[in-house]
């Protein structure tokens, strides 16, 4: 402490020391510096003054410098501002772009102005507030073009719905067109073949050339300015727009398949058919119309679009439709009974199939279907044709034709092939042997053959084909049709023999014809029965099959008039002696069959003599039963006489040749046996009947002991009732003996038979 203490006196001398050496300077200093401070009194105003007139002039300055600051300060928030909306400016532009895109629909560039927008023009100018909305509002405005044009697909959707039947119409109408104007020009150049075909076919056919070519021609002057396509009927841009939307926005797949669904659920309706459409052929046209139509539609889409629909769909939608129109067709024209309708109906599909096979749709199966409505059209033609064979059938005389000159002749000739040189040779009037049926049923049977030719045509077949289908068809009206309608006619109760012996000529006739209509076919069809394997016409049969149950008609009413005869026969069994006479109802009967006869001079010889022997033997047969008849009892010797009175008559009719024909006495031997019995009781020559029973040279051959025996025994009966007495006269007791003696070696013949067998 000392030494610090020494230290910090040390310090304070030598401070003291030094100051005291510096004090003279510090004085001066001061006192100098007391003389500057007048100075800068002075100075200090002077700066002040001069501050202050500094200030005076600088307010000017200052405030203009300020104003520039502020002007340099808008010039640089102008400038950003101005930078900021170059940015901006691009993107409200095609935001209001993209307004008036939507005002006006145009929805795809809409979406093109869309995607600009988010991928060139929003990210530059993302940061401000109105880019916010407006990037929240894009995909609003996406969903509202969606369902907007979601709405307008389906606008279009129901719009092609609509005009499906006319799109189909104008289509079907077309395709017609063009096949006939192509089917005219051919039958042009074929004209010159056609002068070898039959004369009435000929005038048929170029009276139909000649209209087809009209008609063609004028049809196509009408329609040569203005041919109209499914595009022209229907705007197309709806689907096209929307296509082009959904694809831009990446639900392509999704437009595609609601495009699909919803086009097969209109095939569904189209495909269903209203229940009364078999009724008029319009109903079926416009059912074809709206499919052609639907289906056009398809193939358009098909070809101006990508990927909306595709080969595939359609053939797929194509099959659907084709399977359930073909089960509609069969269902619907099965109720059909008109074969005009059937055979419009038939011109409609092929129209429809040809039209459809122009837009590549496959179509064979329409074709094979119109085979199966070909056999209901040739049944309805039979139907009708029969109802016409049955009216001929009615309006019909059942005699000759009669011609009172030339004139008439030809005219008969050009609608029934008929040729007879010897007919050729008489003067007029004469008659033909035919009725006035046969050229109708002539003529009916060729207008049959034009009305399924009309089916044929334009179902692309061959003429072999067509020649085959006419005759097969021809061959059901002969062999069922006609047919059936005459063995109805055959049949019919006030069907007389007169008539059936007319109905035999006609048939005769008729089947000769069956030649001309073999070539008639050829004709219409030119094809040649030499060089190709035809089928025949069955007509051949028909009408002798015809004929033969007309002449089976002929011996059944023959026999039941013969019945008729015999039911009115009026004998006195128990008369004494005969009246010397044939019976009246007997000789009624001999004349009725003599007259019948000489009508059937015109029937073949063989008919009118089965018809004669015919006749005879069911005579005979009655006769012969009303003499064994279970009922009568008893028989005289006066009615035994009478009878064979009756008989002679008969026998005497045959021998007279009432049909010519038969050799010697053959048509006798139909009372040979009624002749033998009669004279076996006539002569009582028992003694030969028993000595020769069993021989064939036996005088009574024919006499059976049964037959014997039952005429003896009413014979027999009569006698003890007749002859209360006889048993007291010698000659009758020895005659009743013989009868009992005869009936017991008849009834040993009988037994002796019965055990034999």
């Amino acid at each position: 402490m000392e030494k610090l203490d020494a230290c910090i006196r040390n310090h304070d001398r030598e401070i003291e020391k030094m100051c005291n050496f510096h004090h003279q300077g510090f004085v001066d200093a001061i006192t100098e510096l007391l003389k500057v401070r007048a100075d800068a009194e002075k100075l200090k105003v002077q700066v002040t003054d001069t501050n202050r007139r500094l200030q005076d002039a600088g307010k000017e300055v200052i405030a203009q410098t300020e104003e520039i600051i502020r002007c340099r300060v808008q010039q640089r928030n102008i400038t950003t501002v101005v930078e900021k909306l170059q940015l901006c400016l691009p993107v409200l532009e095609m935001y209001s772009k993209l307004k008036e895109q939507m005002n006006v629909k145009r929805y795809y560039s809409a979406l093109k102005t869309m995607e600009q927008l988010e991928n060139l023009y929003l990210p530059r100018v993302s940061q401000y507030r109105f880019c916010q909305i407006m990037i929240e509002n894009l995909p609003k405005l996406r969903e509202e073009i969606k369902e907007i044009s979601m709405s307008d697909l389906k606008d279009f959707l129901e719009s092609i719905r609509k005009h499906s039947d006319r799109i189909g119409e104008t289509a079907m109408k077309q395709a017609q067109q063009q096949k006939t104007f192509s089917t005219a020009l051919q039958k042009q150049n074929n004209v010159n073949y056609g002068r070898n075909m039959h004369l009435g076919r000929s005038r048929i056919m170029e009276s139909k050339h000649e209209n087809t070519l009209k008609r063609t021609f004028e049809e196509d002057d009408e329609h040569e300015e203005e041919v109209l396509t499914a595009q022209d009927l229907v705007d197309f841009s709806p689907v096209y727009r929307c296509l082009h939307i959904y694809s831009v926005l990446g639900d392509g797949e999704i437009f595609e398949n609601y495009y699909r669904k919803q086009r097969r659920k209109q095939a569904r309706l189209v495909l269903q058919p209203q229940s009364s459409m078999h009724e008029t052929v319009e109903g079926y046209r416009r059912y074809f119309s709206q499919i052609v139509g639907f289906f056009v539609v398809e193939d358009h889409i098909l070809h101006v679009t990508q990927g909306l629909v595709t080969r595939t769909y359609t053939d797929e939608l194509w099959n659907m439709a084709l399977s359930k129109i073909i089960a509609v067709l069969r269902t619907h024209s099965s109720y059909c009974s008109d074969p005009d309708l059937v055979l419009e109906l038939k011109n409609l599909i092929v129209v429809f199939a040809d039209t459809l096979q122009g837009y590549g749709f496959p179509v064979n199966r329409l074709f094979d279907l119109l085979f199966e409505i070909r056999d209901q059209y040739n049944e309805t033609l039979l139907k009708k044709w029969s109802g016409l064979f049955r009216d001929i059938f009615e309006a019909d005389n059942y005699s000759p034709i009669p011609v009172a000159n030339e004139e008439e002749y030809k005219i008969v000739i050009s609608k029934f092939p008929f040729q007879d040189p010897e007919l050729d040779k008489q003067s007029f009037p004469k008659k033909l042997p035919m009725s006035q049926s046969v050229p109708q049923i002539y003529i009916q049977v060729k207008e049959f053959i034009y009305a399924s030719l009309k089916f044929s045509e334009s179902l692309h077949r061959s003429s072999t084909e067509i020649d085959d289908m006419l005759r097969k068809s021809t061959n059901l009206l002969l062999t069922r049709t006609l047919s059936s309608c005459l063995q109805n006619l055959i049949k019919k109760p006030h069907i007389g023999l007169t008539e059936l012996v007319q109905i035999i000529i006609n048939t005769t006739h008729l089947e000769q014809a069956c030649k001309y209509l073999e070539d008639f076919i050829s004709n219409i069809t030119n094809i040649s029965q030499v060089t190709v394997h035809t089928a025949r016409l069955y007509g051949l049969s028909t009408f002798k099959d015809a004929r033969h149950a007309a002449e089976g008609e002929i011996y059944t009413k023959l026999n039941q008039k013969i019945d008729e005869f015999i039911q009115i026969a009026d004998y006195d069994w128990t008369m004494s002696e005969s009246d010397g006479r044939a019976s009246g109802y007997l000789m009624d009967l001999i004349n009725f069959l003599r007259s019948t006869f000489q009508v059937f001079t015109h029937l073949p010889g063989k008919v009118a003599q089965t018809a004669c022997m015919s006749a005879c033997q069911h005579l005979s047969t009655s006769l012969m039963q009303m003499l064994l008849d279970s009922e009568l009892k008893q028989i005289s010797m006066g009615a035994i006489q009478q009878f064979n009175l009756d008989v002679i008559q008969c026998e005497l009719f045959a021998s007279s040749e009432p049909v010519p024909g038969f050799q010697g006495d053959t048509l006798q031997l139909a009372f040979i046996d009624l002749r033998q019995l009669l004279d076996l009781f006539m002569v009582w020559d028992w003694s030969t009947y028993l000595a020769d029973y069993g021989q064939a040279t036996s005088k009574y051959l024919r006499v059976s002991p049964s037959t014997a025996l039952t005429l003896l025994e009413k014979m027999k009966d009569s006698s003890k009732k007749n002859n209360i007495f006889a048993q007291f006269r010698k000659n009758d007791r020895d005659k009743q003996k013989l009868i009992e003696t005869v009936v017991k070696q008849l009834r040993s013949l009988v037994n002796g038979m019965s055990q034999h067998t």
